[in-house]
């Protein structure tokens, strides 16, 4: 289908007005950005932008002037005047752990600790009031923001954890740090070897010092933890979706456990679910499980449905155990670890592929990234999706006529989560077979401040390269990693613009910069394409799902210090409004001048 201009699709809306019915919302006097159109010989065009939009069931029935579409008004039409303020396509976050961040939120919430003390005191004062004979738990910790960036012990923890057994996880979720009693219950003791793919660091005499790094290890002692109940997973799911309702994300693609899943179905079921959430499965599962759960929901539910199976090929670089093709520049006897050998990954993956079943490794070392590429391409001849030109990237191919009732894919739409460090032959790779980056620029606010020490100078010319991939032709989507980093995108955006730290005075890899037009796009069009849901997400266009957010500014005038300012007025979902500030609607245009 060729690509129509915004004035023909509001064209086409005018003339079909006699025939529609009346909308039940219309938004007026607004600042509307429909969507960002990415082409290869302009990648920054001027924003397609509207004054008024109108909602029927949830959908967009047009948008226009206010004059046009002020005529699908009918006598129960609900009127919402903007004041000018700039409304666009919701966010849609590609990557989130929603259980895990609920989880922390409602445990020792280590998220932002700036020392060794002050993760000490936050623990204190949970352990004071925790039931006798539980487990304390919670994460967020990074020892890289902490004065020395020194690793904490089980002796740092031991004498304030009141007995209780603990263990706190780091902010990435590849290592963890437990204390003496966690240890022992878990029957971690100086004998006990290092599992395939993990390590359990020691001291000079052998002793677990209380760091585990990867699943293999944390999981000795997170299967020992009663795992919570039902309601307990509802209530962590409900305050990470009003987290991230509140921060413009309508849709997420998220990675939670199973049991997780049905307590989205069961808030779905009682029209308690206001997020619209793609689910993922565990890539290690046998597949008979796979294709029953697969089973078990309607692949066509717009608000909640499964999706990819996720797989790990590593770490991360924070922990050092991200899996790299020579070792770390800062730790010479050190090249990370790596979850598979290259023969099971690619039999694994050619068995669900050719089951039918998308596939996203997280895969963060460059011998990582090699290892997932292996096996997709062994994947992709035997599933023999008889691939079209349009679904090879997203980035040449965008559709902006309403939208047929439904989509079915032509690939598997494989996908790399994170995508962090390269070999330089490996951008071509990912283009001629299709493969999505789904990348998180906000982790390099983080992670800038080392990971030339953990690459070296070379090594590092290759990494965080969102620049690379767009001119390879690459789709590109975005998303946080929550709880891993806020799920605020404003600070990716912002990232992925500037590739400066927050403060402005430090800059990383400058020519891996993109254009604001593309960081929204890769937030909010991309991550649709990554779903298989880019006909009904992603842009404020006839047919497409009203997922709407109104700022108190317009990004898109922004400069980019203005951009981690940005806050959300209103979010919509399926026409429905979830979250409002404390805010009103402001009754002038707002430009963000002044922060």
């Amino acid at each position: 289908m060729k690509s129509l201009t915004l004035a023909a699709i509001v064209l086409l809306t005018t003339f079909a007005q006699a025939q529609q019915p009346t909308a039940d919302t219309i938004y007026i006097h607004g600042n509307i950005l429909t969507g960002t159109h990415l082409r290869s010989n302009d990648p920054s065009p001027a924003p397609a932008k509207v004054t008024a939009i109108a909602i029927t069931d949830g959908t967009i029935q047009a948008i226009g002037s206010d004059v046009t579409i002020l005529k699908l008004k009918g006598p129960k039409t609900k009127i919402i005047d903007l004041h000018g303020a700039f409304a666009m396509p919701g966010f849609n976050d590609a990557h989130t752990h929603m259980a895990d961040a609920g989880q922390q939120k409602l445990s020792i919430n280590l998220d932002g600790v700036k020392s060794l003390a002050e993760m000490q005191q936050r623990i204190r004062t949970y352990a004071a009031t925790a039931k006798p004979g539980s487990w304390l738990v919670g994460g967020g910790w990074d020892h890289t923001l902490w004065p020395g960036a020194t690793l904490p012990t089980r002796a740092d923890i031991d004498p304030i954890t009141a007995g209780h057994p603990c263990i706190l996880s780091r902010v990435d979720g590849h290592m963890a740090l437990a204390n003496s009693a966690a240890l022992a219950a878990a029957n971690i003791t100086a004998d006990t070897p290092d599992p395939t793919g993990a390590k359990i660091d020691r001291d000079a005499s052998a002793t677990p010092t209380g760091i585990l790094r990867e699943s293999a290890a944390t999981n000795l002692v997170f299967s020992k933890i009663p795992p919570p109940s039902l309601e307990q997973r509802r209530q962590a799911l409900a305050v990470a979706i009003d987290d991230a309702l509140a921060h413009g994300v309508t849709s997420v693609q998220d990675n939670s456990d199973w049991e997780d899943f049905l307590a989205l179905e069961e808030l779905e079921h009682t029209n308690k679910l206001h997020l619209r959430i793609a689910e993922w499965m565990d890539f290690n599962q046998p597949l008979a499980i796979l294709e029953q759960r697969r089973a078990s929901h309607p692949t066509d539910d717009l608000l909640l449905h499964l999706t990819m199976l996720k797989g790990f090929m590593d770490g991360s670089l924070g922990s050092r155990t991200a899996a790299l093709a020579d070792p770390y520049a800062d730790d010479p006897d050190n090249s990370g670890l790596a979850r598979y050998d290259q023969s099971r990954l690619t039999q694994l993956a050619c068995e669900r592929a050719a089951a039918g079943f998308q596939l996203g490794f997280h895969a963060i070392g460059d011998r990582a990234n090699d290892m997932a590429l292996n096996a997709f391409g062994a994947a992709d001849q035997v599933a023999n999706p008889s691939p079209q030109p349009a679904d090879r990237g997203l980035n040449a191919n965008i559709v902006t006529a309403p939208p047929p009732p439904a989509v079915t894919p032509a690939s598997l739409r494989f996908r790399v989560e994170h995508a962090q460090v390269l070999l330089p032959q490996d951008f071509n790779r990912f283009a001629s077979e299709g493969v999505i980056a789904s990348m998180q620029p906000s982790h390099l606010l983080t992670d800038m401040k080392w990971a030339t020490d953990r690459l070296g100078p070379e090594r590092v010319k290759y990494a965080y390269a969102w620049r690379s991939f767009l001119d390879h032709n690459v789709t590109l989507a975005f998303g946080t990693d929550y709880p891993v980093e806020s799920i605020n995108p404003f600070r990716g955006l912002y990232a992925a613009v500037t590739r400066q730290n927050e403060a402005g005075t430090m800059t990383f890899q400058p020519q891996e910069k993109i254009t604001l037009n593309e960081a929204i796009y890769a937030y909010t069009q991309a991550p649709a394409f990554a779903e298989f849901r880019e006909h009904r997400k992603g842009r404020l266009e006839p047919g497409y799902l009203a997922d709407i957010i109104i700022l108190d500014r317009d990004i898109t005038t922004s400069s980019p210090e203005q951009l981690l300012h940005a806050k959300v007025l209103r979010t919509i979902v399926g026409g429905q409004t979830f979250f409002t500030s404390s805010s009103n609607l402001p009754t002038k245009p707002t430009t963000g001048a002044g922060d």
